[in-house]
């Protein structure tokens, strides 16, 4: 448990019991409500683990979440609609000089994984990518399944000789942020042309879906043979399910090793990753070096503004916070594990406990 968050709980029981001792009766806290919107990769976190939880760490705070993409939860943190927007994304540099009370506190850390909808080809199989591929089947320079780049690659896999289908995302959207990082690391072309960023100006190619949020991408690839997209992991499982045709992808690495997104690997590229994290939080750990280093991984945000409107609403933001960051509270895995991220390093969660100590009315 965090010091913060210890003395906070600390110094609210000893207000109910020294009221008691005292014959008065103990202080009813009035109910409050917090709202989050943001990146659908953290939402089911959010409504899934940490909202049912929290209920019962304080019943007098209602929490709610919306997966309204990591674009809406930046602009609506910003913008004072929500007290916490969550995002894959970290604030870029015209954002922190925009809004210099806005900051992004990590909260766990998480993976992006690829998809696609093969039929005839076993789940078990995990086609194997690269960056450089992904490029160049987004830009259109690679358009069929069995194309000598990919069929090189994936011997003794016979790939259909079909159309590829692109599937991306048509909102602001961290996933997106991630993916089109890994893109341009490791395509240079990529990275002059469209670069990387919530929402991008992707080419345009003749089979090519848009779809809104992760539970959207899941629905599009489900119902779209030979399709690709990038999926966030906690959406992986929902995806598997939705269709027996429906693969994950092993990502070739720094190293030229292809891996997928496991705890093991997640954890390798988060090692290196998390070294040297700046004060204000702001990384990318994409592509990190290793051997068996998973190439798309990041910190979830909470972006918050450290000016909250009530001193009620900067307490329970706090408060809140402080859980979700703390290895006893938010960040065990019984409510990690479910979504498939790992706990914030102690050095991390440090940094982050100082950022959340900003937070004022």
């Amino acid at each position: 448990m965090t010091r913060k968050y210890r003395k906070l709980t600390t110094g609210l029981a000893a207000i109910a019991t020294t009221a008691v001792a005292a014959g008065i009766a103990a202080p009813v806290f009035a109910n409050s409500t917090l709202t989050e919107t943001g990146s659908s990769l953290l939402y089911p976190l959010f409504q899934q683990e940490w909202i049912p939880a929290y209920q019962k760490v304080d019943p007098s705070v209602t929490l709610t979440a919306a997966s309204t993409g990591s674009g809406t939860g930046i602009s609506d943190a910003i913008s004072g609609t929500v007290n916490i927007g969550a995002s894959d994304a970290y604030l870029s540099p015209s954002q922190v000089a925009q809004t210099p009370g806005i900051e992004n506190i990590p909260l766990a850390i998480s993976a992006q994984t690829i998809m696609y909808n093969l039929p005839g080809i076993k789940q078990s199989t995990h086609l194997k990518l690269t960056g450089n591929i992904l490029a160049m089947i987004y830009e259109g320079k690679i358009t069929m399944w069995n194309a000598k780049a990919i069929q090189s690659i994936n011997k003794g896999v016979k790939l259909p000789a079909k159309p590829i289908v692109t599937v991306r995302r048509s909102d602001s959207s961290g996933d997106t942020f991630l993916f089109t990082s890994l893109l341009s690391d490791t395509n240079a072309t990529w990275s002059k042309t469209v670069s990387y960023g919530t929402t991008v100006s992707w080419p345009a190619l003749p089979n090519q879906v848009g779809a809104q949020g992760n539970s959207g991408i899941v629905d599009a690839l489900a119902a779209t043979p030979y399709s690709i997209s990038y999926v966030g992991i906690s959406y992986l499982d929902s995806a598997l399910q939705a269709s027996s045709s429906i693969g994950e992808a092993e990502l070739r690495n720094k190293s030229g090793n292809y891996v997928l997104p496991t705890n093991a690997t997640i954890s390798a590229a988060a090692s290196v990753g998390t070294q040297n994290v700046p004060a204000n939080e702001t990384l990318s750990l994409i592509y990190e070096p290793g051997k068996n280093s998973y190439p798309i991984i990041n910190f979830e945000y909470a972006i918050v503004n450290t000016k909250q409107p009530s001193a009620t609403d900067a307490t329970n933001v706090k408060k809140f916070l402080d859980w979700a960051i703390d290895p006893n509270g938010g960040n065990q895995s019984k409510y990690l594990s479910p979504v498939h991220f790992l706990p914030l390093p102690s050095t991390v969660e440090e940094l982050s406990q100082h950022q959340i100590n900003k937070i004022h009315s």
